[in-house]
């Protein structure tokens, strides 16, 4: 279910009034919540509240075939991911819980779709933790399942992610997400190896997340020709 807009009030610390008859209980619930939460959070040194996300209507984006004409699924197990990618109109397939289980539903899938968004939270939560050796660790695993997809014969195959998250800061960054992409007829560069210097000297130097898929399709052979 989806929440509803709501709106809090200055009169008390934690009021939350629906602005909607059919968003009465979402405020009703969300009030509620906040009000044990400060409860529970009131003797804590680092945090003595905190913030809720997501509580506003559904978005209504175009979907992932309508701005660039491919099919597409999500292999993700963290259920934020999931809804992200349905809000853009991804199918969510199989029920993966391992790194391992989502290469599996990958290749029962691969003949389904045109493209495939697969999500790995730990790499993520391990630098959020400060823990450098896991994050390694978990680096590594994605690392070896890359055969496999390459065994799939993609047109591209894209490596990268939506934030860096250095364990040194433990926390999400300003620095920009080393990124790799492999296909056909991509211009090869000098690197031998992909890591935060090597993509530093990369070819396709810094760039704007919004021109990755256009460099994608690109690379795929479903871009139109303009001009002579």
């Amino acid at each position: 279910m989806w929440p509803i807009p709501t709106r809090r009030r200055r009169a008390s610390r934690h009021s939350l009034h629906a602005t909607h008859p059919d968003s009465e209980k979402t405020a009703e619930i969300a009030a509620q919540f906040i009000k044990q939460a400060r409860v529970l959070l009131a003797d804590q040194p680092k945090a003595n509240c905190c913030t809720l996300r997501g509580v506003s209507p559904k978005p209504n984006p175009p979907s992932y075939e309508e701005v660039y004409g491919l099919r597409a699924a999500a292999i993700a197990v963290y259920p934020m991911y999931k809804g992200l990618a349905q809000l853009v109109g991804m199918d969510i397939v199989g029920e993966a819980q391992t790194l391992d289980e989502q290469m599996t539903v990958l290749e029962k899938n691969w003949d389904k779709y045109d493209f495939f968004f697969i999500h790995f939270k730990y790499t993520d939560s391990t630098g959020e933790d400060g823990d450098f050796d896991a994050k390694v660790k978990r680096t590594e695993e994605v690392d070896a399942c890359v055969p496999r997809i390459m065994a799939l014969g993609p047109d591209v195959f894209i490596c990268t992610g939506d934030h860096s998250t250095p364990a040194m800061l433990a926390n999400h960054s300003w620095h920009p997400v080393p990124t790799l992409l492999v296909a056909k007829h991509c211009r090869p560069d000098g690197c031998e190896s992909f890591g935060e210097q090597q993509c530093l000297l990369g070819g396709l130097g810094q760039f704007e997340a919004k021109y990755l898929m256009p460099l994608a399709l690109a690379n795929a052979g479903r871009m139109g020709k303009f001009g002579a």
